[in-house]
């Protein structure tokens, strides 16, 4: 016969607190499991429960929303500013060329810190709402029955991201645009430093006219950048931030944009 713990316990209180009434002590069976005496859930069974309740596919979605944001605010800020010294420096030496864009790139960089601001409230909204309808709602009422006012609620927050969502698209699209023109000046200077071994052909007549994008007017100078002074332009490390930050913040609105759509 194998005396178990229980029994131990109750022998050793028995030979501790003698009295003269006789006891009587009922076989307490051994614990299996996690389930305690009372009946109370394990730690483990605790766990599952909750890992349960955990919206997975908004949790991602968060995620990958904050990232998003953070990339396009972030990288989006700082290749504006090094867009705007590349512009005064090299093709708008006159202050008042360039006055209504420097004007425009700065309104962009408040309205970067109010989005980043908004969606890090809305993101967290939003993940609070979704362990509201896959945990609590549950709980309380059931597993397809919620309330009158968590429809209204979950509803307006559904309507109020996939506007969002397409107000990202474009963003998405509008990011793209300075790519491209830093994609422009960069393949051009791949092509005078390809041109610098044939003598024929002289790499000061390809140019770069930033006055054709529309971003400082007509009368602005220089304009443009030919030959030599255009691959420095190249070779600078503004040039080369702010081109690199361009592509990120076009990848984090891109992301954004699935994080919203999900």
């Amino acid at each position: 016969m194998v005396i178990t713990r229980p029994e131990m316990e109750i022998g050793r209180y028995h030979w501790m607190y003698r009295s003269s009434r006789p006891h009587r002590y009922h076989h307490v069976p051994a614990l299996r499991g996690n389930i305690s005496p009372l009946g109370i859930q394990g730690c483990f069974e605790c766990c599952i429960k909750c890992l349960g309740g955990v919206p997975y596919a908004s949790l991602v979605a968060t995620i990958l929303c904050f990232s998003g944001v953070a990339l396009f605010c972030g990288c989006g800020h700082v290749a504006l500013t090094g867009t705007v010294s590349i512009l005064e420096q090299h093709f708008s030496t006159t202050a008042s060329d360039h006055a209504l864009l420097s004007e425009v790139i700065q309104l962009m960089q408040y309205v970067i810190y109010g989005i980043a601001s908004f969606f890090f409230l809305y993101g967290i909204i939003l993940l609070a709402e979704g362990f509201y309808t896959t945990s609590a709602v549950k709980e309380l009422h059931g597993e397809f029955k919620t309330t009158a006012c968590g429809r209204c609620i979950s509803g307006m927050f559904v309507f109020l991201t996939y506007v969002l969502g397409v107000a990202w698209l474009g963003v998405f699209g509008f990011s793209a645009v300075p790519v491209f023109m830093f994609y422009n000046i960069w393949s051009t200077c791949e092509v005078i430093k390809s041109l610098q071994t044939n003598v024929t052909v002289p790499g000061d007549q390809i140019c770069v006219d930033i006055r054709q994008y529309g971003i400082i007017p007509w009368n602005a100078v220089p304009g443009k950048a030919c030959g030599p002074i255009l691959e420095n332009i190249c070779n600078t490390n503004e040039f080369y931030m702010s081109y690199h930050l361009f592509i990120v913040a076009c990848a984090g609105a891109g992301a954004t944009v699935i994080a919203l759509a999900d």
